[in-house]
């Protein structure tokens, strides 16, 4: 089973949504918008993005030759 990680490559600001797309198998859009609706409604898609900027490990970049 693959394991949640920051997305740095696919990143607007954190990968957090990136790698929820990645994870999940779904468009990076789709969790774009639910973010920004839930912090535009409900508020705490600022919070749960911000807990899951610190908490979930970075994906590895390899270094191009």
């Amino acid at each position: 089973m693959t394991q949640f990680r920051l997305d740095k490559q696919n990143a607007k600001i954190g990968g957090v949504c990136a790698g929820l797309a990645k994870y999940f198998g779904l468009d990076v859009t789709l969790i774009r918008a639910a973010f920004v609706f839930a912090l535009l409604c409900l508020s705490s898609g600022f919070w749960l993005y911000v807990i899951l900027w610190i908490i979930a490990p970075s994906e590895e970049i390899l270094p191009m030759d």
